[in-house]
């Protein structure tokens, strides 16, 4: 059968990729082939010299409902049997070397790009949609949207680092107020539990994401990068190793921290007006 919409769909504006889920008849909810699609979107984009910064969103008024339990449903009957053997093309080493990460239960959700991806959000983002928006490094929401782990009510586990993620970026009780009970979670609370960046009125969180894509996409590259993967890295290390891997990362972008000097030497960026 073919599809009626395109389930992923990848378009470029200047240095900004735009990721775009489109699954309307499921609120955008990702089934094994759409998990596929959503991860080579997102390699596609590592791979891709010219962009420099993603954006992600759901298609028309949701960002995603999570895993599509109707298709999980039409899984085979004997997967319920051995459901460890059903899903182990999904087991992965923590060290696994090969390209930026993994293919994930819902797509990205184990990719560590290089690259920032912020997350526009419109409706639903709940169970793995709440999980494919904490892999973003920013989230853009509207005043609307929601956030949930819906999938507690049907049994359906936190496998796209729900888990991991969650308590990293808001806290252990805050995180597990939200896992244990899988309640609804608004805009305004998201922002201030920070689970989202920045709230913007109804209909705007994508205009706004890009906005925002676009102002990450003009800084000088090197330095951000690099800044963004030590604050990844230094989670759990203690300070000095913290502090010698902030190093190593930063020092090779010196270059680039010296022509910034001399272009704010020359008038450039003062007051903090943009550069």
């Amino acid at each position: 059968m073919t599809a009626k919409f395109p389930a992923v769909d990848t378009s470029r504006q200047g240095c900004v990729t735009l990721v775009t889920l489109n699954r309307p008849d499921v609120r955008n909810a990702v089934d094994a082939v759409t998990a596929q699609a959503l991860y080579e979107a997102f390699v596609a984009f590592e791979n891709d010299a010219e962009a420099r910064v993603a954006v992600f969103h759901g298609a028309n008024g949701h960002f995603c409902a999570g895993w599509d339990l109707q298709a999980g449903a039409l899984t085979d009957p004997a997967a319920a049997q051995d459901p460890a053997g059903a899903f182990s093309h999904l087991d992965f080493a923590p060290d696994e070397a090969a390209g930026p990460g993994p293919l994930g239960p819902m797509g990205p959700s184990r990719l560590m790009l290089s690259k920032p991806v912020v997350a526009a959000i419109s409706g639903a983002a709940v169970a793995g949609g709440m999980e494919l928006a904490l892999w973003c490094d920013l989230r853009v929401m509207a005043e609307d949207a929601y956030f949930g782990v819906y999938c507690r009510r049907f049994g359906v586990p936190l496998i796209d680092g729900g888990t991991v993620r969650l308590p990293r970026l808001i806290g252990m009780g805050h995180a597990m107020d939200l896992i244990l009970t899988g309640r609804k979670v608004e805009a305004a609370e998201a922002l201030q539990l920070g689970l989202c960046n920045r709230v913007v009125p109804a209909g705007q969180a994508l205009q706004a994401a890009l906005a925002l894509a676009q102002q990450l996409a003009g800084f000088p590259q090197a330095a951000m990068r690099a800044d963004r993967m030590s604050a990844y890295a230094q989670g759990g290390l203690p300070v000095p190793q913290a502090l010698q891997q902030e190093w190593q990362r930063g020092k090779h972008c010196l270059g680039e921290a010296l022509q910034g000097a001399a272009r704010f030497a020359a008038g450039a960026g003062r007051h903090g007006k943009p550069v």
